[in-house]
């Protein structure tokens, strides 16, 4: 009788806390913008990659994973399956709004931007986003100040990709209304293998803190596992291993997934390790470690999305691969230091702290993944 109400308490505040995060259990729908940037003596030449309903329906991008957040879902739904010509049609329509939002800027002052072609996609799977490439000119004043690129942080995350010749090409993602670094005329972005390591150990952070919630809540199914130190380290150490293996194959082309096969995987992770901490008793086994490493796999796929994007040349990819990867190690262990912090600490020593902490969170992370498999292979 105790267990069941043990039991039935566990469910209980696992609901409360599943209620408490639902609004962040998102899947991972609205991608990043892709912008290749030509700068010429007297004129700017963007190609920009990017699924266009959200900007015509006047979806705010930032901060949300899945457009069927916004109050204006159903205006994006309905742009999804509309013909190619009818989508373009409105995009002009709504382009003169849209272009106040593009930030082209040299030597302070800003650029006029024209929207000069637009190839919509096919209509396909209207549950899905499809690509509109859209190309955007302005003229450049006289001189040979450099130019940046960037637009409304409504607008979501771009990514700013330097065309040109040779193997220092600019790549960066930026968000939140901020610019690119200074493209310059004639030449590439002067910018020391320093610089370039801390830009992206920064941006491996931020894939996992904040913006990398399936990440964050493998960890955290790690670290309700078990309280003991070696246990943790084991399971840490084999993710670790197995993602930077996928990532830099997955990185450097040798292995490719579609996005639909990972995302669906990465939840079903989350709720396997997540299932696992419920039923086991914190004993460290080779099955563990097994597992754990089969999904590191899986998480190192997800994570060689964003250095895909951005199309590294040679000269900076060792560098850049090898920072990112530092920097999502750096914030894997800031979540499980801030978990052992909040929980550990104070109240790992009780006997209630499996029943009334461990299993919960378990709980909720479970809760969360099997949502995130349903959401990412049915809706």
């Amino acid at each position: 009788m105790r267990i069941a109400v043990s039991f039935l308490v566990q469910i209980a505040l696992g609901l409360w806390l599943s209620l408490a995060v639902a609004t962040a259990a998102l899947a991972h729908e609205v991608r990043p913008a892709v912008a290749d940037v030509e700068v010429g003596a007297d004129r700017v030449v963007l190609q920009i990659r990017l699924a266009a309903e959200p900007l015509v329906a006047g979806i705010d991008l930032q901060g949300i994973e899945n457009t069927n957040d916004s109050p204006l879902s159903a205006v994006n739904d309905a742009l999804r399956v509309l013909p190619p010509e009818t989508l373009e049609l409105r995009l002009r329509e709504a382009w003169p709004g849209l272009a106040a939002q593009v930030q082209l800027q040299s030597d302070g002052a800003r650029l006029t931007p024209d929207l000069t072609g637009v190839v919509v996609g096919a209509t396909g799977d209207v549950a899905l986003p499809r690509d509109t490439v859209l190309t955007i000119e302005a003229a450049l004043p006289e001189g040979t100040a450099p130019v940046q690129v960037g637009w409304a942080a409504e607008f979501g995350p771009l990514v700013v990709r330097q065309v040109g010749d040779g193997d220092d090409l600019y790549a960066d993602i930026v968000e939140g209304g901020t610019l690119s670094a200074p493209l310059p005329r004639d030449g590439v972005v002067e910018e020391t293998a320093w610089e370039t390591f801390v830009r992206f150990i920064i941006l491996g952070f931020e894939h996992i803190i904040p913006k990398g919630l399936d990440h964050i809540l493998f960890v955290l199914g790690l670290f309700f596992f078990a309280l003991k130190l070696g246990p943790l380290l084991w399971q840490v150490t084999a993710f670790t291993a197995a993602h930077t293996v996928t990532l830099a194959m997955a990185s450097l082309g040798l292995v490719t997934v579609p996005a639909s096969v990972v995302e669906p995987l990465i939840a079903v992770s989350i709720v396997y390790v997540a299932i696992e901490n419920i039923r086991g008793d914190g004993t460290m086994s080779r099955t563990r470690f097994a597992v754990v490493f089969a999904f590191g796999l899986l998480h190192g796929l997800g994570f060689a999305s964003v250095l895909s994007e951005l199309d590294l040349p040679a000269s900076a990819f060792v560098v850049g691969l090898i920072a990112f990867n530092i920097g999502v190690e750096i914030g894997q262990l800031a979540v499980i230091a801030l978990a052992a912090l909040l929980l550990a600490l104070p109240f790992g020593r009780q006997p209630w702290y499996r029943s009334f902490i461990a299993i919960p969170g378990s709980l909720v992370i479970a809760a969360i993944g099997a949502w995130w498999v349903v959401e990412r292979t049915l809706l």
